[in-house]
């Protein structure tokens, strides 16, 4: 009998800047014991990218950037938009990627269920620069699209012919789901795929070259996690629960997950 040698884990998604000092430190300290290699740090605006390149300094083994600007929130200004590009284009030696950006599905079902109107013409082209800006310095994407909105954001990929894209926490119809595997996309599960049908089901269909496992911390799950603070160890779990409902090895999916994130992110070995 050998005991199991399990792969490394890499949390691909997870707002680091979000969590307190204190937390961050606990955290860091705590990744050896748990395996973690490292974590995307993902950014909400400006503030949020320089607080994520600070971090990264501090802690260049395990902390990887990403800049963008997260589109469940009001859109920035023509004035803010371009202080911010500015910024990404100074710092872009620094990024992984360019992410979180995309589309604001749950603040437009938000407003269209209070009856207001929502235009996210705005949000459309904020997105569309962002994939010019990733496609000009060869960076992957990391999208918030989900159900009509990856439709959108598929469209824009497909124009500019980019297909290094990263959906994130991903949910859309079968339909959806096949455009964005043949198109090479990678999906990435959070700790609800061990309680979310939709979740699993996605599992089963998105092909295993293209997943990677996420957290979206400091974001709170439910089932096992209920009350627990939102950790990149998760991802053993989430992994796991992947194996469990594909019939993979959970060693063979550990590798798995660890090889496709290497590959996509171009991680440094």
């Amino acid at each position: 009998m050998h005991s199991p040698t399990f792969a490394p884990l890499i949390d691909v998604h997870i707002h680091f800047d979000k969590y307190t000092h204190e937390e961050q430190e606990k955290m860091l300290l705590s990744l050896p014991s748990h395996q973690v290699e490292a974590v995307i740090a993902v950014s909400m605006n400006l503030a949020s990218a320089q607080a994520n390149l600070e971090l990264a300094k501090q802690h260049p083994r395990y902390i990887y950037p990403a800049f963008g600007y997260h589109p469940e929130q009001q859109l920035p200004s023509l004035n803010e938009q371009e202080k911010f590009f500015l910024w990404i284009e100074e710092n872009i030696g620094h990024a992984i990627a360019i992410g979180e950006v995309g589309l604001p599905y749950y603040n437009r079902e938000e407003a269209q269920r209070a009856g207001l109107s929502f235009d996210q013409n705005g949000y459309i082209d904020l997105l569309e620069q962002f994939i010019i800006l990733a496609k000009k310095h060869h960076k992957p994407i990391i999208l918030h699209a989900v159900y009509e909105d990856a439709d959108i954001a598929c469209e824009l990929l497909e124009k500019h012919q980019f297909t290094r894209a990263h959906f994130h926490w991903f949910k859309g119809s079968k339909q959806t789901i096949r455009r964005m595997a043949n198109n090479g996309y990678y999906i990435s599960f959070t700790p609800d795929i061990l309680y979310e049908t939709e979740i699993r089901e996605l599992a089963r269909q998105y092909p295993a070259e293209q997943v990677m496992a996420e957290t979206d911390g400091p974001w709170p799950f439910e089932g096992p996690f209920q009350d627990k603070m939102t950790h990149p160890a998760m991802t053993r779990q989430v992994i796991q629960a992947w194996s469990e409902v594909t019939g993979m090895g959970i060693e063979r999916a550990t590798r798995l997950f660890y090889r496709n994130t290497m590959r996509f992110y171009r991680l440094p070995e």
